[in-house]
């Protein structure tokens, strides 16, 4: 019995030994999007502050393919010692799973929820040939003629906000996906393609060159970066928000000592003035906040393209 409570004793204390001795090797953050995409470049600029911050190397891993769901998995599947995280997004843990039903892994019961990182937003932009201006011209336009609208494939952010603003603004649009997004700009510039949603980033300097309007914001908050570029909700569709989440995740059942550590850490890195006009230039708001906080956004987010995709009767390609 005394053998039988001296082992008890050292697992309760197991927690507190791996808070006090984590991490004691390069802690491995995997991005499950290619190199040189804004998940990566968020990713790479926090993983330097990182290993300051835990005095372990960070080694970022691209592990891409199947829209994210690779090395989302690949994580899920990692053993919760702390030494494997992911940074991932709205994509594949709110719209994956309701996408694609045969994901391989379960978004809630396979992660545990350490830090929402920031997010990002999305321009409207039309074709100069269509000749609207604003989105009430746009509605109108698109309740009188048929319209299509171009994204980077079926399922991606820009593909379920085009169908909520469709939704919303009781038109019918139709859906023509492209490998890119950069793909689609010339279709657009000449008119065969009305209108497309893309990342304010790299949709403005299209709009700074006059080559495509930028006539709305996707999210309820006007840019950093087009300050002047009113929001789709203050231009004729009250209550329109959309954007994409970015966070930290690691495997379920990691340990709570660990969880806290990074979130502290990130918190930390987050409020650093150089690094919030650093992603500001990226196209990214810095948000951060508790994992309690992170797991509410992401229930939140997957409530709402559950809904779009399935009031839309969007399938997987």
């Amino acid at each position: 019995m005394r053998r039988l409570l001296a082992a008890l004793a050292l697992l309760a204390a197991f927690p507190l030994v791996h808070a006090q001795t984590w991490p004691t090797k390069p802690v491995k953050i995997i991005v499950p999007f290619p190199a040189g995409g804004p998940t990566d470049v968020l990713t790479r600029v926090l993983g330097d502050k990182l290993a300051q911050a835990l005095g372990q190397p960070v080694v970022v891993e691209n592990r891409p393919g199947a829209g994210g769901s690779i090395g989302a998995d690949l994580a899920a599947k990692s053993a919760p010692d702390g030494y494997t995280l992911v940074m991932a997004t709205g994509s594949t843990h709110s719209v994956g799973p309701y996408l694609n039903p045969r994901l391989p892994y379960d978004p809630v019961k396979d992660f545990t929820p350490i830090i929402y990182v920031g997010n990002s937003t999305n321009i409207l932009l039309v074709s100069p040939k269509l000749g609207v201006s604003n989105v009430r011209e746009l509605i109108e336009r698109a309740k009188k003629d048929s319209l299509n609208y171009a994204t980077s494939g079926i399922g991606s952010v820009a593909h379920l906000t085009a169908e909520m603003f469709a939704s919303m603004a009781g038109v019918k649009l139709t859906h023509v996906p492209y490998k890119g997004t950069q793909q689609s700009i010339t279709d657009i510039a000449s008119g065969q393609v009305a209108m497309l949603f893309d990342s304010v980033i790299t949709a403005k300097p299209h709009v700074d060159s006059g080559r495509l309007k930028g006539i709305a914001i996707s999210s309820k908050s006007r840019s950093a970066l087009a300050p002047d570029i009113p929001t789709v909700s203050e231009s004729g569709l009250p209550g329109f928000d959309s954007w994409n989440y970015f966070g930290i995740w690691g495997p379920a059942n990691l340990p709570p000592a660990v969880v806290q550590r990074v979130n502290a850490d990130m918190n930390k890195i987050l409020a650093d003035p150089a690094i919030k006009e650093r992603f500001i230039g990226l196209g990214f708001e810095v948000t951060g906040g508790t994992p309690q906080q992170f797991t509410e956004v992401i229930a939140s987010e997957s409530r709402r393209w559950g809904k779009v995709i399935q009031d839309a009767n969007i399938k997987p390609e």
